[in-house]
């Protein structure tokens, strides 16, 4: 449905539709119940820890990522990271205008059941 890049921390992963354990196995999938790429909305994408989404412990406020689906190519900038309670979902709430909302398990080098979500936002640059 799209690939990701961030380009600093040299990320460039898949996003399927379908948040399920093949799709996770390969890359990154969509929330559901979230905004599609090339949406206004809060576009939330979940990848493993021990996978794509490492990457994520190196991202910094500012940097940027984007988003390409086969209509568009989309540039945000990462303005707030945060680490959750699995059962917040606030992260996931719909937003008014384009935002994308990576989302994986924390602590990155836990053994087990991770008992917290990392949380990168982004929004669209104009």
């Amino acid at each position: 449905m799209a690939v990701l890049r961030i380009p600093r921390v040299d990320l460039e992963v898949p996003v399927y539709a379908a948040l399920d354990e093949r799709n996770l196995n390969r890359g990154a999938a969509l929330v559901k119940g979230t905004a599609p790429p090339d949406s206004s909305g809060n576009t939330a994408i979940a990848a493993h820890r021990d996978g794509y989404f490492r990457a994520l412990k190196n991202v910094a406020l500012g940097d940027v990522l984007t988003v390409q689906t086969l209509s568009r190519l989309r540039k945000y900038r990462v303005t707030a990271i945060e680490i959750v309670k699995p059962e917040n979902v606030s992260p996931l709430r719909a937003t008014a205008f384009p935002t994308v909302t990576l989302v994986t398990c924390y602590p990155f080098y836990f053994v087990g059941s991770a008992p917290r979500r990392y949380i990168v936002r982004a929004v669209a640059m104009k």
